[in-house]
């Protein structure tokens, strides 16, 4: 059955040292925009709070963040800016973070930094999939499955629950995790701009 009045957060995982890019990812330009900026503009329509996990130049990118959209008081009272002290140790504990901090809604829309090239009409698609038989909907595109992906109430606990040298690949395979995959066309689900190889095909 689907669901229309699910409260909706996205969580955006943006606290990584950026190591292999040689540059700080959020703020890398994409298409005239940042990276971050880029991810923040599609998702606004489609949440109802945006939660930036932070690590790495977190006083940076904060400082950028509202910067940019200092003009559109409506955004900016949507983000929520989460800073985890242990990015050092694995993405893991950002999502862990974040679900900490975001888990007063129904659904978490899970989403890397280092993917802004989706288009807004994906995000658009992709939230109608929730339903009240799934608590994990991932996008498939040729079959093969990408990302963000939607998780659901009854699996932050679990998560936040989890050793932090865990990680979503091994709570996914948990015979209690009710997943659903969605056939997309975009082929941007697979986009995961790590190096500077990555970002000339990509850019």
């Amino acid at each position: 059955m689907k669901m229309s009045n699910k409260k909706l957060f996205c969580l955006i995982i943006s606290a990584g040292l950026s190591g292999r890019m040689k540059m700080f990812k959020p703020l890398a330009n994409y298409k005239g925009k940042t990276f971050i900026h880029n991810i923040i503009l599609k998702l606004n329509p489609v949440c109802e709070e945006i939660f930036v996990v932070t690590g790495f130049n977190s006083e940076k990118l904060k400082e950028e963040v509202t910067k940019t959209f200092s003009k559109n008081e409506e955004l900016l009272s949507k983000l929520n800016f989460v800073h985890n002290e242990n990015y050092e140790q694995g993405m893991f504990t950002s999502l862990q973070k974040g679900i900490n901090a975001a888990s007063d809604c129904d659904w978490i829309l899970y989403h890397f930094v280092d993917q802004p090239g989706l288009s807004g009409n994906f995000y658009k698609e992709f939230v109608k999939q929730i339903d009240t038989e799934h608590d994990w909907i991932q996008p498939s595109y040729k079959k093969r499955h990408g990302h963000p992906i939607l998780l659901g109430k009854d699996l932050f606990e679990v998560i936040v629950n989890s050793s932090n040298e865990s990680n979503l690949k091994e709570i996914s395979n948990s015979p209690i995790v009710k997943k659903k995959y969605c056939e997309s066309s975009y082929k941007e689900i697979f986009q995961d701009i790590d190096t500077e190889d990555d970002y000339s095909v990509w850019k």
